[in-house]
């Protein structure tokens, strides 16, 4: 670094204020008799964002806190921490050419899309039947495998969407056969430590599929072909396309960001399936019935719903969420029956990032993920560390949000 007191000056004064505004904001507002459950989060916002300058009068007025507050502060505070990278930094790549930036800032987002998606499942399992499942990665994998299969070894060139629709009914009918097996005994005070009994079991089930599935399709990274090839179009004109350019393997907006034909396909199966998921949930009797399980299962079990079946229909439809996840993306990476623990590991950072149990907060948290791990990829200067500290963006993500707001962005105190 050219000017690294710089950086580390400006990373010193957002960490003091920061640590100023989380400890004396909440004392200030319980002493005036004022909501103290986010005054915590943003206490350090507004002063790691404005110093003195922004907590001096929210300590003075104690006004209500509102949501639009923290998210200025947080962009003031990305945008300060950006221009002191910029400053100590001044030849990185992310400095110079923002054209770069912008396409990983796309990209991030298209990786977050799938990212909430898949953790949608783990957060809906959680919510219904209050189970941490160590198996979701499995469903993953299985996801991407089927469709693999299915189009080049069972039913050579068959469309994929018949492979998709093979991957969810698998993962569907293992997520519900396993339910029945193992977790019912759970509800039915069979078992004395549940919740250890949850973890140890789903961790069995992680461990069985993936062995099986190396046993079976063996341990070579396999990979299926794109799903289908985008149309040659270019916009205003195929002369001057500097809006937007599409080719077979790809999409080009205004001539800088580029988006790969597998990631944009993923991320488009992903919005429609959430739309069908809300719509499910929200406006069928069935979905009505997850959600009144999730709030209160022996009141819904007084009005008729029987939580025994919408138990096993929640960790069949998680499994199905991560299923359909992995069978999008077999198309854009190598698969390999270890391919699940990453994603996993993920899950569960996004989960309790955005609360557990949060169908909002799990998408929003594949969001922030997908575009901190993809700013970290491309500014970190070695592509050998940037690759290998992956995993770390988000649990520094997680660690720092919960420092601050222990039940995550979206999630409710006991």
């Amino acid at each position: 670094m050219e000017h690294s007191a710089v950086f580390w000056s400006i990373f010193a004064w957002l960490t003091f204020w920061g640590l100023v505004g989380g400890v004396v904001t909440p004392r200030i507002f319980l002493r005036k008799n004022l909501d103290v459950s986010r005054a915590g989060l943003a206490g350090v916002c507004i002063g790691a964002a404005t110093g003195p300058l922004g907590l001096l009068p929210l300590w003075y007025f104690g006004s209500r806190l509102r949501t639009s507050w923290n998210v200025l502060s947080g962009l003031l505070i990305a945008a300060i921490l950006a221009w002191g990278i910029a400053v100590a930094y001044p030849h990185n790549t992310c400095v110079t050419n923002g054209e770069f930036v912008a396409s990983l800032f796309v990209n991030g987002l298209i990786m977050g899309i799938i990212y909430g998606f898949m953790a949608l499942g783990l957060s809906l399992i959680f919510s219904i039947l209050g189970v941490v499942s160590f198996a979701h990665g499995e469903f993953y994998m299985v996801g991407g495998m089927v469709v693999y299969f299915f189009t080049t070894t069972w039913f050579p060139g068959s469309h994929p969407a018949l492979g998709l629709i093979a991957a969810c009914t698998i993962t569907f009918a293992i997520g519900a056969i396993f339910e029945r097996v193992f977790l019912q005994p759970m509800y039915k005070g069979k078992v004395e430590r549940p919740i250890e009994y949850g973890i140890l079991v789903t961790f069995g089930l992680a461990f069985f599929i993936q062995y099986f599935v190396q046993a079976v399709a063996g341990a070579n990274p396999v990979k299926a072909r794109r799903f289908f090839d985008f149309p040659v179009v270019g916009i205003p004109t195929t002369a001057d396309p500097w809006l937007i350019k599409t080719t077979a393997g790809g999409l080009t907006l205004f001539n800088a960001v580029s988006i790969s034909n597998p990631r944009l396909t993923a991320a488009a199966i992903a919005l429609l399936m959430l739309v069908i998921l809300l719509l499910f949930l929200y406006h069928t009797w069935i979905g009505k019935a997850l959600r009144a399980v999730s709030q209160d299962p022996q009141a819904a079990a007084v009005i008729g719903i029987n939580p025994e079946t919408m138990n096993t229909l929640a960790f069949a439809l998680g499994g199905v969420l991560a299923g359909l996840s992995g069978a999008t993306l077999v198309q854009a990476f190598s698969w390999v029956p270890q391919v699940g623990m990453l994603p996993t590991l993920r899950s569960f950072v996004i989960i309790v990032l955005g609360g557990l149990g949060s169908l909002p907060g799990a998408f929003l948290g594949g969001l922030i993920i997908g575009v901190i791990e993809a700013a970290g990829t491309g500014c970190v200067p070695d592509p050998t560390r940037a690759a290998a500290y992956i995993p770390a963006y988000g649990m520094m993500v997680l660690t720092l949000v919960l420092l601050v707001k222990p039940t995550g962005f979206f999630g409710r105190q006991q």
